[in-house]
């Protein structure tokens, strides 16, 4: 059989970085993409430089039913929603007691909950009209420990037990056209990260090697013609992770080294402005 010509899909947090990013990717693949933000300025930006498949729209994930308004507008305009791409997120760094309830409540109603919404809302659209995917930006921090990235960590981790736990959920009652993908990427060079060169408690998201925004867009592409439930990047990283996570008496004894080399990192990155 032939593929089937692509139709709509929603990227949230698309106004700038990875979302912005995936989001061309996916008009380059033929679809009509609605570009979402909080920021309706800045999704308004990338929808006019990604042409007229693209159009912009303010959206709050942590509400739900702004959520199923932008599902509504996306199947009122193309008649059938082929993926939704679950990306916003918010990182503050710091132990948990000092930070406000308020900031806490974001990143997990951000993270988390604006996950939940999404999901749901895609997968409302999909059943019955020929299926879809749902990728979900995910992280490591989803899989093991991150010193410094306490609550940062558990929205994430509740991210991929929510939808490893709704693809396993769809598969038993039936529904096979329909794909749920975690993308898990190290630490990423976009604007989330570009001002935490020098801030201690993000040190672990520098320890690795800092992913161009480009290799998480090539992951994402891959599942898409692929759908796998959980995709580390890189491998070797994710790999270590779930050895960590397995292990977490050693995943705290090691932590402090880990805290150390990223601080490093963080301080050769300030002196080159980035990475090269």
């Amino acid at each position: 059989m032939s593929p089937r010509t692509p139709a709509g899909a929603v990227v949230t947090g698309a106004g700038r970085g990875l979302g912005r990013l995936i989001a061309r990717l996916l008009v380059q693949r033929g679809h009509t993409v609605l570009v979402t933000d909080l920021d309706e300025k800045a999704a308004r930006a990338t929808a006019a430089e990604l042409g007229e498949r693209a159009e912009a729209r303010a959206l709050d994930v942590r509400d739900h039913t702004q959520v199923d308004a932008t599902r509504d507008h996306i199947l009122d305009r193309t008649g059938r929603l082929d993926v939704w791409v679950n990306n916003a997120g918010v990182l503050v760094t710091g132990p948990a007691w000092e930070q406000s309830p308020e900031t806490r409540r974001l990143m997990l109603e951000v993270n988390a909950l604006g996950t939940v919404n999404g999901t749901v809302a895609a997968i409302d659209a999909m059943r019955g009209r020929g299926g879809g995917h749902i990728v979900n930006t995910v992280s490591l921090a989803g899989i093991t420990l991150v010193p410094g990235e306490a609550v940062y960590a558990a929205s994430k981790h509740a991210a991929i037990g929510f939808s490893l736990s709704t693809l396993a959920d769809l598969r038993l009652a039936g529904v096979k056209d329909i794909d749920i993908s975690c993308v898990c990427p190290d630490g990423i060079w976009t604007p989330m990260l570009h001002d935490k060169l020098d801030d201690p408690a993000s040190a672990l998201s520098f320890s690795g090697k800092l992913l161009r925004p480009e290799e998480v867009v090539a992951a994402v592409a891959t599942v898409l013609d692929r759908p796998k439930p959980v995709t580390t990047i890189p491998r070797w990283r994710g790999l270590q992770a779930r050895i960590a996570d397995a292990l977490p008496r050693l995943a705290l004894r090691a932590a402090p080294l880990a805290v150390a080399q990223g601080r490093r990192a963080q301080g050769k990155l300030l002196k080159t402005g980035g990475p090269r």
